[in-house]
């Protein structure tokens, strides 16, 4: 038992997580991997934004399968027990886990962090091979290559956590990346004694491996593939279910399960289910309060020159998306080795991969209201986005307005923000325009859950507000373009758009305040806005 091979603490760290209020249980993902392992040689790369439960995933793998100690009982009270004959795998097999961001801050160049590394697997294998015939400079290919050829074909199961460490240091050199992924690809390429290798980080390693040195890797990350996703995210089961202990667990509830959901559900996969930030949902649930929980490591640091400097229209893009738009995006050529990226889709690609965006249908969007904030934390923050501060006070007056039934300050405010520095200067049909609305009554999310194009009466409503305070107004806006506000009001009434605010059947209403009905009306040909507001007072 040593320190990289065949560890016993795996197991503690991975116990610990089992017997908190919110664990969920995952090793049904065991059973996936199980296949890869009895075929031998399968080596997958399942990266995932912080906080989306990456190590305690590999602590579940390594503890399952590895030699170092007995954990039957902490997987005889998990779901992987129900398989039949899982126990076949249960610490059967010569593990190697390496989480190389561990025991390595002393390190101040690359040749020391290698070093370290090495030595401490080398002596691992001395002990546990005493008579492997190897030398200390062989490479660890070369090293574990003479153990399986020397001892009856022995196999390794690999697990490397952190894989992306030396990408998120500066005292690293692209030479030295270059280095280490040739390091990590000479131990699993082409090897008869790998049984099976996982990596897992941050970081895509189609993105920043070079050459071909790691191409032998399956990868699966936020942007091309939902294989994992169940693993790493939280269902709405799952959360259903946390949520129940929730309401045990806490005197007074602070939100509801709908709540939760805005929060931080909306990384929908490709056959519809969605997933939940899992870290957010475990802290919500703990302190017994929703807030932007989002990880604020260095990522955001490597893609806001690209934005700020309107890499290939890259600002128009972040401000639809601030507006609650869907940007249309081709994910599916993400495969830039360079890290200095050149094409919007590229710069999407990272964005999604690192968990800002959800990919789905072709287009990209921001997934919930914890990234909502995010963003709007990133363009409050940058000197590029002063306008948004601008943006702010007009989407302040514009609120008021409505309240008021301004019609002219609504209409003019409106005109504000699609000839100011707001990147949405020349729309022509209606999805267009719903940005710029979005835009303009941004302020309005502080105090509503505005959703776009929802079901309400008969068809689909553009825009309608849920206030949060029952008490205050509801609002629900329609948009024409080259037609008349007083025709989208027509619209509103016509389908009952206003019956939303009842809420279901045994719901109470979603507010005992009035229902402002706002119809806008845009021309193409003379650039004007105009509004026509209308009160409901009971539906």
């Amino acid at each position: 038992m040593g320190y990289y091979l065949n560890p016993v603490d795996i197991i503690d760290i991975y116990k610990r997580e089992t017997v908190k209020p919110y664990f969920v249980d995952k090793t049904e993902m065991l059973k996936e991997l199980i296949p890869l392992v009895e075929q031998q040689g399968s080596c997958l790369s399942v990266t995932r934004p912080r906080r989306f439960g990456k190590s305690v995933i590999a602590a579940m793998i390594g503890s399952f399968f590895g030699k170092g100690v007995d954990s039957t009982e902490v997987f005889s009270h998990l779901k992987i027990d129900r398989e039949k004959d899982y126990a076949k795998h249960l610490n059967q097999h010569n593990l190697i886990y390496i989480d190389f961001s561990r025991d390595v801050s002393e390190c101040n160049s690359y040749h020391e962090y290698i070093t370290i590394i090495k030595k401490r697997l080398i002596r691992d294998l001395k002990k546990a091979y005493p008579n492997a015939d190897f030398f200390d400079e062989d490479s660890i290919g070369a090293i574990l290559r003479t153990i399986s050829l020397e001892y009856n074909n022995e196999k390794f199961l690999m697990i490397f956590d952190e894989w992306d460490y030396v990408f998120h240091k500066n005292y690293f050199t692209e030479a030295d990346r270059g280095k280490f992924t040739a390091f990590l690809g000479d131990m699993t390429k082409g090897r008869a004694y790998v049984e099976m290798a996982y990596l897992t980080g941050v970081l895509p390693i189609k993105k920043f491996s070079v050459s071909d040195t790691m191409n032998h890797f399956d990868e699966y990350n936020m942007a091309n593939s939902d294989v994992y996703d169940k693993y790493f995210g939280f269902t709405d089961e799952e959360v259903d279910e946390l949520y129940q202990r929730y309401l045990g667990n806490h005197a007074k509830a602070e939100f509801s399960r709908e709540d939760l959901a805005e929060w931080y559900d909306g990384y929908q996969q490709e056959s519809g289910d969605s997933i939940y930030n899992p870290n957010s949902v475990v802290r919500a649930l703990t302190r017994n309060t929703l807030k932007n929980y989002w990880s604020k490591a260095g990522e955001y640091d490597e893609l806001k020159n690209y934005v700020l400097d309107d890499v290939d229209g890259m600002r128009e893009a972040v401000m639809l998306l601030a507006a609650g738009e869907a940007v249309e995006a081709d994910l599916s050529e993400y495969a830039s080795t360079a890290t200095e990226l050149k094409y919007r889709d590229e710069i999407l690609s990272v964005m999604t991969v690192y968990g800002y965006l959800n990919y789905s249908n072709g287009r990209v969007r921001i997934p919930n209201k914890e990234l909502e904030m995010e963003f709007d934390r990133i363009m409050r923050t940058e000197p590029k986005y002063s306008y948004m501060r601008e943006l702010e006070k007009e989407s302040a007056r514009i609120l008021q307005a409505t309240y008021d039934g301004d019609e002219d300050t609504v209409g003019k405010v409106l005109a504000i923000v699609h000839t100011t520095e707001s990147p949405l200067k020349a729309y022509n049909d209606e999805a267009e325009l719903s940005g710029s609305v979005k835009l303009a009554y941004i302020a309005a999310r502080n105090k509503y859950d505005m959703q776009r194009e929802d079901q309400a009466g008969i068809g689909y409503v553009d825009y309608i507000f849920y206030p949060h305070n029952r008490s205050d107004d509801g609002i629900i806006i329609e948009l024409k373009v080259d037609d008349s506000p007083e025709t989208a009001l027509k619209q509103i009434k016509d389908k009952n758009y206003a019956l939303k605010f009842q809420g279901k059947l045994g719901e109470q209403p979603k507010t005992t305040g009035r229902i402002i009905l706002v119809g806008i009306g845009y021309c193409r040909k003379d650039k004007v806005h105009r509004c026509k507001i209308e009160i409901l007072y009971n539906i």
